[in-house]
């Protein structure tokens, strides 16, 4: 037996050696058949990919690395495509809104992470399908405690948007509260989260506690010169802002304290609460920037997890001064509540529910769900969302579809009116 031990880890040994970057990514079974066996235990086994890995980027990096101080370089992409079919009813209307049926490219990323020694990395991620970038900046690390990020990326605000990737949300698009909060202002969301350019600090300690704070531009900016510019007509230039204007000259402030622990074998929660203040951003429409009137924003979230059980629940806040209107300010609120169940290896479950007010500066129902036709301008919405994920190898590749169910209601005047959309959203994911 020792004999035969010996006979297989030379082989394996030669094979590491001699193979290319291809073997690196496709000696999983192998390890795995040896763990099996009972000739490699979990952590030489994973010393092992560790070893094989390093040694497949190290060819990459003498390959194609234009800086001499690489001393790593990682790439990643994902692609998301979705189905869209979603209709919409107004009360009291002669005619409903054109439905949507549409397939899209949702996100086409491509990215790459450069380890420069000494602490120091860059880190850039490019969405092909809207033309923007998701990631550009600096970082430097000193210790698990201490990270400095200089650039371009997504400030510490909303469990949805910041703490959870893209790639792992489990009801496909991020809820109705976390849309109306942090998308770019259109004269009734706020605009008030999501990418921004700056400084960020941030880091992590051994009890569990993490902090993040940052200074950036206040505005979302990675659609160019104009906030929800979708054309050239418009503003929009595909790229990242590079100057202020009397809109946008203030710097906005960004504070985030959370705590992530384990109880148990299987119960791991995260506690998180956040808040952001952005001098000159707040007003009625999106026609008050710049104009002195301030816009603070909250958020809370738990993730809470027991075994195949995941619970979601999160909270935004704001006081938009003079957000409704020169005489009156708005603070408006929202909440989502999201629990999931992994039947197994293969299937998950997910309902949400999401409910906004928007304490009179008004809210469309296309305002918080994606790819939703208009259904007017009403003070509150709320979503029903319930659907399954499919893996079929774990996050990196896996179908979801879900059916929405969504209603806005009562004017921003005080009268009873109502809409309410109803569909399906399905998408297919790929990581790499």
């Amino acid at each position: 037996m020792a004999k035969l031990r010996l006979k297989l880890f030379a082989l394996l040994g030669g094979a590491l050696f001699a193979a290319s970057s291809v073997f690196a990514q496709d000696s999983g079974p192998l390890i795995d058949l040896l763990v099996k066996k009972g000739m490699l235990n979990s952590q030489e086994a994973e010393e092992l990919r560790a070893e094989l890995l390093k040694d497949s980027s190290a060819g990459i990096v003498s390959t194609i690395s234009g800086g001499k101080s690489t001393v790593g370089l990682s790439l990643s992409g994902r692609l998301q495509i979705q189905y869209v079919g979603l209709g919409a009813q107004i009360d009291g209307a002669a005619a409903n809104p054109v439905s949507t049926s549409h397939f899209l490219l949702r996100r086409i990323y491509f990215g790459a992470k450069a380890d420069l020694g000494w602490g120091f990395s860059s880190t850039f991620n490019y969405d092909f399908a809207n033309t923007s970038f998701d990631a550009a900046y600096m970082s430097w690390k000193q210790s698990d405690a201490l990270v400095v990020d200089v650039g371009f990326r997504k400030v510490p605000i909303g469990l949805e948007e910041w703490y959870t990737s893209s790639g792992s949300l489990k009801a496909i698009e991020r809820s109705p509260a976390t849309r109306y909060f942090v998308e770019s202002n259109n004269g009734r969301r706020l605009g008030a989260g999501s990418y921004r350019t700056g400084v960020y600090v941030g880091g992590k300690f051994g009890s569990g506690v993490f902090y993040n704070v940052a200074a950036t531009n206040p505005e979302r900016d990675e659609n160019g010169t104009v906030a929800g510019a979708t054309t050239s007509a418009t503003g929009y230039t595909g790229g990242v802002q590079g100057a202020g204007n009397n809109t946008n000259n203030n710097l906005s402030y960004w504070a985030n304290l959370g705590y992530t622990g384990k109880s148990g074998e299987d119960f791991t929660y995260t506690f998180s609460g956040s808040a952001g203040f952005l001098p000159d951003q707040g007003g009625p429409s999106n026609t008050g920037l710049g104009k002195g009137d301030n816009l603070t924003v909250y958020n809370a979230f738990a993730d809470l997890t027991k075994g195949d059980f995941d619970l979601q629940l999160e909270y935004f806040g704001s006081d938009n001064q003079h957000g409704v209107s020169t005489t009156t300010s708005s603070k408006g609120s929202a909440y989502s509540i999201q629990p999931a169940y992994k039947f197994n290896d293969k299937i998950e479950g997910v309902v949400r529910y999401t409910k906004v007010d928007s304490d009179g500066r008004g809210v469309n129902i296309s305002d918080g769900i994606r790819s939703a036709p208009s259904g007017g301008t009403m003070n509150k919405m709320a979503e029903w969302y319930a659907g399954f994920s499919y893996f079929f190898r774990g996050n990196d590749v896996k179908w979801q579809l879900g059916y929405i169910y969504g209603k806005s209601n009562d004017t921003i005047t005080g009268g009873v009116a109502g809409a309410k959309t109803q569909g399906i959203r399905s998408q297919m994911q790929v990581n790499f």
